[in-house]
């Protein structure tokens, strides 16, 4: 169509599930790639959009078509590959593709920042520092370091903050062995003692020899291994041949706490460019981290849950850490599972993709049963270490002081006694849950959510930890006016200062949100951990996630009833993953570990089977309650959701979304509801769901593909937030 106009189809980040059509800047005939950023006219100001493709005929006529205002990348921000999976996920969690392309972008490319690596110095070797044995600068062994490092590393470093090291560095590039070159950034940091690799015991080194024989070829392996075990030390083996290939290795952990722990262990094992990221980096920090990665500079891609759709230009491995764990589900916005989304990256990559869990999901167990997913068994401690003893504290037989039993506190003294460190295990943060009038029985209640308020002594503060909503605490009771307000039940704060009073001198650390808020306030805690210092750690499940703590011989739960009576059919589940994996802190080294659970429910059918069968018991039994209550993973579900200034509007909306749903034909789909969510009233908004569920995942997609464009043009639907989440992981 030589007299014709391209059109060029642009994904714009905006909540509709269309695609915009726009013309070549002053009519001129453009030839562009899909992937390039098009700063584009849109409503009453301009937009950054994703050019998708060209097309030569659009519904709208030339004339209402607007132009671009200009092109801001010469060649693809994204690549094809990625282009090719934000176009899944779009289709798969039905969500529009141009926010979906949104959150595939750091936040500097989204404003439109050039994609532009920032050169750096970097310290390298001359010819000659290359080819001098390091013993000869006997006499120097600072220098004898630096140079044996830089020669491992292939003759380059980039250069550290430390002033002592910058002075080593000086006095090579004194001798012409050593000097300052430019060069494309990398995370490598100074310099470091490369340390030993562990001997590995036989399950370890059938599991990396499975999964180094599959790395041409998509496999999904369940890595599953006790707490312990050494699933690190397996990640870093099977990595090890993709990067001498010349690939990619993406790593993704639950959390940020995590991260450093994990980056120290891979720049010991590898001298090679990290790309790191997380929300807590800078957008500058971010975007160099994300080119490496798309470049192929870094072959170890290291990060949280939204690191997963960092593009790779030579991806090796996939690697989820803690498969289980529900940070994986994005809860807002996308609603994607990044666990799910490695899977299908390394199946469209064709390599393969490792599920690590000491206590994996029930939907991955679910996969190997039916020969979905390769198991590999790791059932063994690394290093000799003996898996902890478990007891069961009966709370009611015993004496409690601030949700401590005696029994408790007699075995950490004993073990505190014995030079070993003691962790507590309470899942709730702050003073106490509740503050109460003894008086009259008023309770402090968020002013906008159904939720009560939790005490924060030291701040002296109520706090809301469902909308973060804060104000003092009262002086006086707010309805009879006397002064009886007493915090009741137990946090981490106040088991914290509760033991500080029995144990007199004992050095004790807090370990929950509250006490980590600072940068680099998690790492500092944790490497005084590892030296012993304090000797009793309190904390939340921050605390149950794959840290390794070799002093740790005592683990107390102090209450493990919270998700015995959950709502969410995976309460029980959860429950389950998290006494397992904080059991797991126990004992790793040496020295023998103890597990004491403290609960009012020792009979409880599931905590026993837990602690006399296992994990693995306990999750087949719950697979046979979820076949036969046809839940996850034996149906497929999707939550309606919708949130108004007032609850009979999500009531209307989702009732009109029902009674489309009917119109368009619901064969081999229920849809239940619509009701109130369980807390109905949050951050000042009211909450209602409707639930649609099939058995066969396809019969779900079908009606989900053509009911919610639907759902999109009611005239309720913009009268309110709505939202759809597909393979929901809180249904309540």
């Amino acid at each position: 169509m030589p007299d014709a106009l391209p059109i060029l189809r642009v994904a714009v980040p905006a909540p509709l599930y269309r695609l915009f059509d726009y013309l070549p800047p002053s009519g001129e005939l453009w030839s562009l790639p899909p992937g390039v950023r098009l700063r584009i006219p849109f409503g009453r100001t301009q937009a950054v959009g994703v050019l998708m493709e060209v097309a030569w005929t659009s519904e709208l006529a030339p004339g209402k078509l607007k132009s671009i205002v200009g092109v801001l990348d010469t060649e693809p921000v994204l690549p094809q590959q990625a282009m090719a999976l934000a176009q899944w996920v779009s289709a798969y969690y039905h969500y529009p593709i141009g926010e979906v392309i949104d959150n595939m972008l750091p936040p500097s490319l989204r404003r439109g920042q050039a994609a532009q690596l920032q050169m750096q110095q970097r310290w390298r070797l001359t010819e000659a520092g290359t080819q001098l044995h390091p013993e000869t600068l006997a006499r120097a062994p600072r220098q004898v370091e630096l140079l044996r490092l830089m020669q491992r590393s292939g003759g380059s470093l980039a250069p550290g903050l430390s002033k002592e090291w910058y002075a080593t560095f000086k006095a090579l590039a004194a001798k012409g062995l050593a000097e300052i070159a430019e060069a494309m950034p990398t995370t490598v940091q100074a310099p470091q003692v490369m340390v030993d690799m562990p001997t590995l015991n036989a399950a370890q080194q059938v599991a990396v020899t499975q999964i180094t024989a599959s790395l041409s070829a998509y496999n999904t392996f369940l890595l599953d291994g006790v707490t312990g075990s050494g699933k690190t030390e397996v990640y870093l083996r099977a990595i090890e041949p993709v990067i001498q290939a010349g690939g990619q290795a993406l790593v993704l952990v639950p959390e940020i706490g995590l991260t450093p722990q994990l980056i120290s262990r891979f720049r010991d094992r590898f001298p090679v460019p990290l790309a790191i990221l997380h929300s807590a980096l800078s957008d500058k920090e971010r975007l160099q981290a994300w080119l490496m990665a798309r470049d192929g500079l870094a072959p170890i891609v290291l990060g949280t849950r939204s690191s997963i759709f960092t593009p790779l230009r030579n991806p090796g491995l996939f690697i989820v850490d803690e498969e289980h764990d529900l940070s994986f589900k994005q809860q807002e916005g996308l609603r994607y599972s990044a666990r799910d989304i490695a899977v299908v990256r390394a199946m469209r990559a064709k390599v393969p993709v490792v599920l690590g869990s000491a206590t994996p999901s029930l939907e991955s167990i679910h996969n190997v049963n039916i020969q979905r997913y390769q198991h590999i068994s790791l059932p063994q401690r690394a290093g000799g270490a003996a898996p902890p003893t478990l007891g069961v504290v009966d709370m009611r037989k015993q004496p409690v002081q601030n949700g401590l039993s005696a029994a408790l506190l007699h075995s950490m003294r004993k073990h505190l006694d014995a030079k070993g460190q003691v962790l507590l295990f309470l899942n709730r943060r702050g003073y106490a849950p509740i503050l109460v009038c003894h008086g009259c029985g008023w309770i402090a209640e968020c002013r906008q959510c159904d939720a009560r308020m939790t005490v924060h002594w030291a701040k002296q503060t109520l706090v809301c930890h469902h909308c973060s909503a804060q104000r003092r605490i009262d002086a006086q009771c707010p309805k009879c006016k006397e002064n009886e307000l007493r915090p009741l039940g137990q946090g981490t704060e106040r088991v914290e200062e509760y033991l500080q009073q029995v144990l007199g001198q004992t050095p004790i650390v807090r370990i929950d949100r509250d006490s980590t808020r600072r940068k680099g306030s998690m790492q500092r805690i944790i490497d005084d951990i590892h030296k012993g210092e304090p000797r009793v750690l309190v904390g939340t499940q921050m605390l149950a996630k794959g840290h390794h703590f070799p002093h740790v011989t005592l683990v107390g739960i102090i209450n493990a009833d919270q998700g015995l009576f959950g709502v969410d059919f995976r309460a029980s589940e959860r429950m389950a993953q998290l006494i397992t994996q904080v059991s797991g802190r126990a004992g790793r080294a040496e020295r023998p570990g103890q597990v004491l659970i403290q609960t009012y429910q020792p009979e409880h059918p599931l905590l026993r089977l837990l602690l006399k069968e296992g994990y693995a018991k306990f999750a087949q039994a719950m697979l046979l309650e979820r076949e036969q209550a046809a839940l996850p993973p034996y149906a497929s579900l999707a939550l309606l959701r919708a949130e108004a200034n007032d609850v009979e509007s999500c009531m209307v909306f989702l009732n009109q979304a029902k009674g489309l749903s009917a119109a368009l034909g619901t064969d081999g789909v229920d849809i239940l509801g619509p009701v109130p969510a369980l807390m109905t009233r949050r951050a000042g908004r009211f909450r209602a769901q409707l639930l649609v569920s099939a058995v066969q995942r396809k019969d779900l997609h079908r009606l989900l593909s053509v009911w919610i464009p639907a759902v999109q043009t009611l005239k309720a639907s913009k009268k309110l937030r709505w939202s759809l989440d597909v393979d929901a992981m809180e249904t309540v």
